[in-house]
Formats: structure tokens, C-alpha cells, sequence
């Protein structure tokens, strides 16, 4: 008995002193009071065992009240708020003499059965569940999918619209249940010991004639066939390590078709040594990957050797007019864009590492010889004429590190844009940079001019970059058929414009935002939200969580401690809280559409982060430059910036689950017809347990006309299938690695519909690393 009432003493006492700090705070009476009931209960113990039970009886019925007031009949919550608490009381019915044991069951047993019954019944409720299913109509019977051919996926989003659908449809919800593993590669390009943590496989294959061709972390070129996996060539960048880079990932290639013969005329050919030690050639058809140290390298398909008639050799120097040149600062993580005989480029800038940073410019050169044609710098907007052999493109302007799309009959091509480096401090920019940063803009194909540009963050100080591909889709209107561009943000809202104008199809209003900043500075007063939007509600206190009251209990000082007034409070010395956070409700894995239906699947998440802004004024910073999560230097400003998720001392999430779903949404109405918990801790915990807690993940969906969306993504390594109509998952297969890529599909040689996703793990949020290219496909 004296070893239980200890247990009370010192449970009662950390909630104690731990509480007072929160009331002091302006927090929770609550874990205050419950220590003091605790320490009660272990004061009476030895003297008084009926009445210890007693009253532990009456704290846990009003924890219990406590619990539902704070969060509803939700599992999670409040397991998390009463179950050490049911199992704290469990000694006591054992301990004492018989006849107080009898008296005392009398009292604490029934009420531990009715708190922990009914805690039990919130598992069997979704209280966060949107039931619906989505129209299956076919709105448009020939809507424009791109001229891809039927079976091929020739860019990232299978075409330059970036729809990710697929107008196969071998594969039904009545029958994926039915697929397979056909066959897995692995590409042997693993991560290393001096590379940086942001090491990713994050590659969407392209599948043109029967071979497919991916891109690795460390920009190998794969050449594979499509009915087997079996290796065909491979070419590999060599790729200097650098530690300054952000970033080491590729997520895809591009190619240019054929002149003649049709864009699945190749000939690819098993290579009998490394595609990289061959002469290179004269290339008709072309792949193009970025790299990850700022080149652009022409490829010929059919054997991987360099193509002699672009740039030099095959090799175009990213670096070229840059007004800074630092090692690792700048490269191209996504695919360029190959249109209308061009191949234009974009890249990103690392975020806060130096104040003068390379250049955010988007370039087209010729596709064929790399001739510079045309450039557009945020910074400079006006000026698009190929610049001059001494000059340089401006310093630090926004730039755009995601996926763009093109609409090549109106001529124009739509680029998501970042921010200006530092991303948290917003006196260093000029009108040309506030203008275009967080943004989609629309430049002339032909002339790389702007045709319009659509901001989403006023003055943005938070890292709210437009992180996902834009999707062009032809949406039924109540005025009639309009040339749409959907495009969702890290704030969770997803805008619906007119790719021809700008102008929103669904409406757009402008909103009040949390004002105060550091000298110098300012905010907005207002931000735009998208009548069509997933995002969260403002968090309270009572929103945070932790798998014990005692982490749960820190996480509630935390939000006290850091400043808060909602969505777009502004950084600050104190630490603010940046909700939704830094990986955003959605992000470069962007949407899928089905053009036919004119509806939306999307992975909606939900992490908080948290913002401190250093003074660098006679401190020792120590190690900087840590990544996107950590400290990094802003070297040249007076404020290092420390970004990182809201986490409890566990290491999980400070607001309470679920953080990741499936939605579906109706793009002519702005419905979300419904929304799913995705994914389950698995690979999260400790223990291998598939709890379906909604879970964070990155990547993206594709949608088949066969009504299936598939899906990996999840911080769980698995991959699944869902019914487009109502989102129901129908079908997952376990993956040997983390699947943080954007899967595909394809027709084989033999017209077998075939699933192919990437699996390599993500540095950033800890999946099992791996090197695998995995392909499904339903069984004979």
C-alpha cells in the first residue's frame, strides 16, 4: 500500500506543479485540481482506504465530465484524458483487508465501469467523419484529358494539365480488391551517411512505348520495360554531396516527343554497360531531368547517352547570370515543363539560409538546342528578353520550386510561386516581389510576359508557399463552360479560377488577420480563403493532446507559452504557433481530377508548426542551416529563424489526431461531399499496431476512369486503393519502404492495366528508407 500511495503522491504532484504553471498561463484549472485530488487520495490511504475510493470515484466521474466537455464523444481525446487514470484505479480494488475491498468495489467499480464501458463505445464513432458520395454522372462527355495516348503517362501528371487521371478502366472498385504485386526493381541508389536529411524518393515514372523512366535522389536516369521491371539502361549524374542543400530528391523527368512517327515511337534498348560512358548523339526524341547541383541534362531515350544538339553536350549550367552562386543554394527538384518546342525551367532557393540568395527565375530555352529564349524573374517582371552575358537576374526574388502546367492551345503556362528568402521577414521585398510571391501566375508561352497572376497570401511570413501543380480541367458552370485551373494551398483552401483570366469561378472573400510584428515589419490585415476550402478550425487549448495526461498537460503550456491568435499570426521572438503548419493541409502532391465527373480527391493534413524568429544580436547560434525543419542562419538579417513541428515530449503531435484524409469535392459546387481518416500508426509507434488514427503523410493521388483513386503517401508504408465516389478504402498492399511518391498507371505490352508507385522513404518525416519501383496488376 505504501508503494501505491507513493505512486499517487507523485502522479499528484507532477500534475500539481505542472498545472499551477499552466493557470499562471491563463490555462486549465483542471490538472491543478486533479493533483490535488490525487495527493488527497494518497494522503488517505493508510488511514482511510473507503474513503481514498471514494474519492478517487468522485475524480474520475469528474474527469470523465470534464473530458466530454473539453472534446466530445471522440476516441482519441478522450482516451488519452482518462485512460491512465482507469488504469491508475485498478490497484485499488485489490488493495486491504477483505471487507474493504468488498465496500470499496461497491463504490469504484460500477463507475469505472460505466466511464471505461463508455469510453470504449467513442471508438465506434467517427465523430470527425463527412458521409457522402460524390456525383457519378458524366458531366462532360469529351472533356479535354490532353492527347496522351490511352495507355501512357508521358509527364508528371500524366500531361502538361496536370490532371492526374487516367482514362483507363480495367481496374473497378469491384475488382481492385483483385491486384497483385506483378513485379518490383530496385534502383540501388540508397541514402548515404553525408547526405542531407531531406533525402526523398518523390519520382512519378513515365511510361512512353513500353519502357518507363524514372528519376532517383541522386538524379540516376532509369530506364525500365514495362511488362517485366527488367533494367534497360541506366545514366547517373554523378552528383556531388553538399551539405548546404535543403533538398535531395528528383520528381520526375520530361520529355519531348519524336518529330515524326508519333510520341510513342521509341526503340529502347538494353544497355550492356552505364549509359553515361557512351558518345553522345544527335537525340530527335528527348528526356530531361533536373539536377540536384542546378544543371538540366538531355537524354536520349532509347539508350540514356547525352544529346550533342542541346546546350553543351547535353548538359545546360542552371548557374548561368545568378546573381549569387553559393554551392547548394539553388537547384530544380521538379520536372520542367516541355511545351510548344520549349523546355522551360524553374528551381527552388533554399529557405533562410542567406538573405543574398540565387535567383527565383523561370527560363525557357529551345528544346532542341538550348538556346535561351525567354525569362521571367518575379523580381523583375517586365523584362523577358534572354538577358545579357554580364548581367544577373535579381537577387533572392520569389521562385517556384513545384510542378507547373500548360495550356498549350491558349498558349500560356501556369507556375505556383514561393516566397522571397527570408521567408519570415517581409521588409526586404519590393512591389514586383509582393506582388508575385505565394501565388499562380500566367506567363505567354511565347513571350514568358505575365497574363495574370492570382495571390493567395498577402506579404507572406510564414512559408506558405503555392506548393502543388496547378490542374487544368473544363468545368460546367451556371455560365456556361469555362477553362478552369484548380489549385489547393498549404492553407487548406482550394481555388477554382478561370485559367484564360484569373478571375475565380468559386468566389473568394478576404479575411481579418492577426496583426502585430517585429519592428520593421507588418502583416496583412486581411488574407484571402476560398469558398471551397479544408481548412481547420482556430485551435484551443482544449484541442491539445498527448498520449498521457502529463505530455498533454506540457502541450497545453506550450500553446500558452507561444504567441497565437489564429491562422496567420505573425512570427515573433516569443515562438508562434503556425497552424496550418509548414508541410501545409496540402502540398506538392496537389490533387487529382476527374474531368468527366468534375470532381476532386485530395489528401487533406493537419500539423501545427511553430515559428521563432532568433536575434542575432550578440549570440552564439551554433549550428544553422539545419534544413527546412531546425535553425537556419539568414545569414545578412538580424533574425535566425527556427521552424519545427508542434511536438510534445514524446515526439507526437501536440494537437489532437486525426492529422491526415481522404476528401472528395464536387468543383462545380464547392461541396466536400466527403472526408475520410487516412492511414493508421503502424509505422509510428512502437508497437506495430494498424490504429486508423488519421495520419500525416506527403504525396500525391491519381484517379481512373474505372471510378479508383489510388493513394500512398501516408507515414504507414502501405498503398490503397479508394472508390472515387465515396472514398471508401477497397484495397491496400504493404510497401517494403515509405510510399511519399505519386503513383501512376499504365497499359502494358499485353493491355494489362498495370499500378506503378515509387517506394523509397522521406527523409523529412522518418519512413523506412528503401529503393524500390513497385508495379500491381490484377490477377489472371
Amino acid at each position: 500500500m505504501f508503494i501505491l500511495s507513493l505512486i499517487f503522491w507523485i502522479v499528484g504532484l507532477a500534475l500539481l506543479g505542472g498545472g499551477a504553471w499552466l493557470m499562471t498561463l491563463g490555462g486549465s484549472w483542471y490538472y491543478a485540481l486533479a493533483g490535488a485530488a490525487l495527493i488527497g487520495v494518497g494522503v488517505l490511504m493508510k488511514p482511510r482506504l473507503a474513503a481514498a475510493r471514494g474519492l478517487y470515484a468522485l475524480f474520475l466521474i469528474a474527469t470523465a465530465i470534464w473530458a466530454l466537455w473539453e472534446s466530445g464523444y471522440d476516441w482519441w481525446p478522450l482516451a488519452t484524458r482518462l485512460g491512465v487514470f482507469l488504469l491508475l484505479a485498478i490497484p485499488l480494488f485489490f488493495v486491504g483487508k477483505a471487507g474493504e475491498r468488498h465496500l470499496g468495489l461497491k463504490v469504484l467499480l460500477p463507475i469505472w465501469v460505466i466511464i471505461g464501458v463508455g469510453t470504449l463505445g467513442s471508438a465506434l464513432v467517427d465523430a470527425h467523419k463527412i458521409k457522402g458520395e460524390l456525383n457519378t454522372d458524366v458531366v462532360a462527355e469529351n472533356p479535354s484529358i490532353g492527347d496522351t495516348p490511352e495507355g501512357s503517362w508521358h509527364a508528371y501528371g500524366r500531361n502538361n494539365l496536370g490532371q492526374r487521371f487516367s482514362p483507363l478502366t480495367q481496374i473497378t472498385p469491384e475488382n481492385v480488391e483483385n491486384l497483385e504485386l506483378a513485379w518490383q526493381y530496385q534502383t540501388g541508389d540508397l541514402k548515404g551517411p553525408d547526405d542531407v536529411t531531406e533525402t526523398t524518393y518523390e519520382a512519378t515514372p513515365l511510361k512512353i512505348s513500353n519502357s518507363l523512366f524514372l528519376c532517383t535522389p541522386h538524379n540516376w536516369l532509369i530506364a525500365l520495360d514495362a511488362d517485366s521491371g527488367e533494367e534497360q539502361w541506366v545514366y547517373k549524374a554523378k552528383i556531388p554531396a553538399e551539405s548546404q542543400r535543403q533538398h535531395q530528391t528528383c520528381r520526375g523527368v520530361s520529355y519531348l516527343p519524336p518529330s515524326s512517327d508519333g510520341p510513342d515511337a521509341l526503340d529502347v534498348k538494353v544497355a550492356d554497360g552505364p549509359a553515361e560512358a557512351l558518345e553522345s548523339k544527335q537525340c530527335d526524341a528527348q528526356l530531361f531531368m533536373p539536377t540536384s547541383d542546378a544543371r538540366l541534362l538531355a537524354l536520349d531515350p532509347e539508350t540514356g547517352a547525352r544529346c550533342s544538339n542541346f546546350a553543351d553536350n547535353g548538359e545546360l549550367d542552371l548557374m548561368h547570370n545568378m546573381p549569387f552562386k553559393q554551392a547548394g543554394f539553388y537547384y530544380s527538384t521538379s520536372p520542367p515543363v516541355v511545351a510548344n518546342g520549349l523546355v522551360v525551367v524553374a528551381g527552388s532557393v533554399n529557405d533562410n539560409y542567406a538573405l543574398e540568395s540565387p535567383s527565383g527565375v523561370i527560363r525557357a530555352y529551345d528544346a532542341k538546342t538550348g538556346e535561351l529564349v525567354w525569362n521571367w524573374d518575379s523580381g523583375n517582371p517586365d523584362e523577358t528578353a534572354p538577358i545579357g552575358g554580364d548581367d544577373v537576374y535579381t537577387t533572392s526574388s520569389p521562385n517556384s520550386w513545384s510542378v507547373a502546367s500548360a495550356d498549350e492551345e491558349l498558349g500560356l503556362i501556369y507556375f505556383p510561386m514561393g516566397n522571397r528568402t527570408p521567408d519570415q521577414l517581409g521588409m526586404y521585398r519590393s512591389p514586383a516581389e509582393e506582388k508575385y510571391a505565394s501565388s499562380v501566375v500566367a506567363l505567354s508561352l511565347e513571350t514568358g510576359q505575365v497574363e495574370w497572376v492570382h495571390q493567395f497570401v498577402h506579404h507572406d511570413l510564414w512559408d506558405m508557399d503555392t506548393p502543388a501543380q496547378p490542374t487544368l480541367v473544363d468545368l460546367d458552370t451556371e455560365q456556361g463552360k469555362q477553362p478552369a485551373l484548380v489549385i489547393p494551398t498549404k492553407q487548406g483552401d482550394v481555388y477554382v479560377l478561370n485559367r484564360q483570366t484569373g478571375e475565380a469561378i468559386l468566389p473568394v472573400s478576404e479575411q481579418a488577420a492577426p496583426q502585430g510584428t517585429i519592428e520593421g515589419d507588418h502583416a496583412s490585415p486581411t488574407q484571402p480563403i476560398s469558398s471551397l476550402t479544408f481548412r481547420p478550425p482556430t485551435l484551443r487549448e482544449a484541442d491539445m493532446w498527448g498520449a498521457t495526461p502529463f505530455d498533454q498537460l506540457m502541450c497545453r503550456i506550450q500553446f500558452r507559452s507561444l504567441r497565437y491568435e489564429g491562422q496567420y499570426t505573425p512570427p515573433s521572438e516569443q515562438g508562434t504557433i503556425v497552424f496550418p503548419g509548414n508541410f501545409g493541409v496540402f502540398n506538392w502532391g496537389s490533387l487529382a481530377i476527374d474531368p468527366k465527373r468534375q470532381v476532386m480527391f485530395g489528401m487533406p493534413l493537419y500539423l501545427a508548426f511553430t515559428s521563432t524568429l532568433v536575434s542575432k544580436e550578440g549570440a552564439d547560434l551554433g549550428e544553422t542551416n539545419q534544413g527546412e525543419q531546425g535553425l537556419n542562419e539568414n545569414a545578412g538579417a538580424p533574425y535566425a529563424v527556427e521552424m519545427k513541428p508542434f511536438l510534445s515530449p514524446l515526439g507526437v503531435p501536440c494537437q489532437q489526431p486525426p492529422w491526415g484524409y481522404v476528401a472528395g469535392a464536387d468543383l462545380r459546387t464547392g461541396e466536400i461531399v466527403w472526408k475520410h481518416k487516412n492511414g493508421t500508426v503502424r509505422d509510428m509507434s512502437p508497437l506495430p499496431l494498424p490504429l486508423k488514427m488519421g495520419v500525416p503523410g506527403i504525396g500525391g493521388p491519381i484517379i481512373t476512369d474505372g471510378g479508383v483513386a489510388f493513394l500512398a503517401a501516408a507515414v504507414d508504408n502501405y498503398l490503397r486503393a479508394y472508390d472515387l465516389t465515396s472514398g471508401e478504402q477497397l484495397w491496400q498492399a504493404r510497401l517494403p519502404a515509405g510510399g511519399q511518391a505519386t503513383p501512376m498507371t499504365y497499359l502494358n505490352s499485353k493491355g494489362e492495366q498495370m499500378v506503378v508507385l515509387v517506394a523509397g522513404g522521406h527523409g523529412s518525416i522518418g519512413t523506412t528508407i528503401g529503393d524500390y519501383v513497385m508495379a500491381y496488376k490484377l490477377k489472371q
